[in-house]
């Protein structure tokens, strides 16, 4: 695309690990020129952060799939030669953003007041795992760690497993997409009004967000929402929500209508039971639809399912997934070759412009690989 709409924008990203460098991102791929400021010799913590011990060029490979489209600057925020210059960085910024905990930036000197003294117009994002205040704000603001402590663990497997966490680091992907949101209106109002803002985000505040369907039925009644005993989907959903088994694999069944659903696949025990009662008898109606499926493959219950326009789908891996003609028309994949020639496929940005995907094929930065260029460039140094 010829003019991405964020371009033009400069982006001081002191952000490390998942949350703040996953907005950081999001900015970079809708135009905005994000610079990583890092530590000389150690950089981004997440350069060391490796998933299934894999690596490229030094640093993991999950620091170069949430880093790419980026530039290093290394600087030590602690020698007051390098902090003059990172601040001259900020008086020509558009966007900072952190995810230290509460009181680190202040400690170095650039907390939002400093910061907005250098530069009034700056949008400020910072991210931190509790919020500000209480008696957690301190705490390691880790993803796991949010997810037991908010209430997630308790929706996914079923009622007589043990709390079960997402399989992904979903805390730290909503936290730095909310932060982009917010990053986002506040320039919407600095081009209306010239004024810079402070945006925060939490990840635990993402959270909850999250599960605001949850929260509210809990504040309605006082009752804990309460996982299906089998196959559960959702714990306020209503029979028949779930992962059910076949002979080849599995499917999935969204929100349907009871006799419905024993209509298009024959199922004469089920039609016996009421749609008011789906949810009361949520356990025993999925009980007697897995002993049904069970006794065919997918494709066999997909098209009955289908040809009823009832909500249903197969259950696909990785591997089914990117072989299936719905995920290569999308094409969500791209390729990065990094500045050592190693070559990496990964996601590309979701957002669609007029109809043109988002592809960048800048890698993720060596550590300081742009200090000198960006010195020259915008400091004058």
């Amino acid at each position: 695309m010829s003019r991405l709409p964020l371009q033009g924008l400069l982006v001081l990203e002191f952000s490390q690990y998942l949350s703040g460098p996953s907005a950081g991102l999001r900015l970079a791929d809708l135009g905005a020129r994000v610079i990583k400021v890092e530590r000389p010799q150690s950089g981004d913590a997440g350069r060391r952060l490796s998933i299934k011990d894999l690596w490229t060029d030094d640093s993991s490979l999950l620091f170069h799939t949430i880093n790419r489209n980026k530039e290093s600057y290394a600087a030590d925020l602690k020698n007051p030669g390098d902090l003059a210059l990172v601040k001259k960085l900020i008086e020509k910024a558009d966007v900072l953003t952190h995810n230290f905990r509460p009181g680190i930036m202040e400690k170095i000197g650039l907390g939002y007041p400093e910061v907005k003294k250098l530069n009034d117009r700056i949008i400020y994002g910072a991210i931190s795992g509790y919020g500000k205040e209480g008696p957690w704000k301190n705490r390691p603001g880790q993803d796991l760690l949010l997810q037991s402590m908010s209430g997630l663990a308790y929706t996914t497997g079923n009622a007589k497993d043990n709390p079960m966490p997402f399989g992904l680091a979903i805390a730290d992907n909503l936290c730095g997409s909310q932060l982009v949101q917010g990053i986002l209106s506040a320039l919407i109002r600095r081009h209306k009004t010239g004024t810079g803002a402070l945006v925060e985000v939490s990840l635990l505040e993402s959270l909850l967000d999250f599960q605001f369907e949850l929260l509210t039925t809990y504040h309605s009644g006082k009752k804990l929402p309460k996982r299906s005993k089998v196959n559960n989907g959702h714990p306020l959903l209503n029979a028949p929500y779930g992962i059910y088994a076949t002979t080849d694999g599995y499917l999935a069944i969204a929100m349907v209508d009871l006799k419905q659903l024993a209509k298009a696949i024959d199922c004469n025990e089920l039609m016996a039971y009421d749609q008011k009662l789906a949810f009361s008898l949520r356990d025993e109606i999925k009980s007697v639809l897995a002993k049904h499926l069970a006794t065919q493959p997918s494709a066999c219950w997909l098209e009955k399912l289908h040809a009823a326009d009832l909500w249903a789908m197969e259950v696909l891996d990785w591997d089914q997934l990117t072989k299936h003609e719905a995920y290569t028309t999308l094409q969500m994949e791209q390729t990065i070759t990094t500045s050592k020639g190693a070559e990496i496929t990964t996601t590309r940005c979701p957002i669609r412009i007029n109809g043109e995907r988002l592809f960048a094929a800048k890698p993720a930065p060596q550590l300081g690989e742009h200090t000198e260029k960006i010195n020259k460039e915008l400091i004058g140094k």
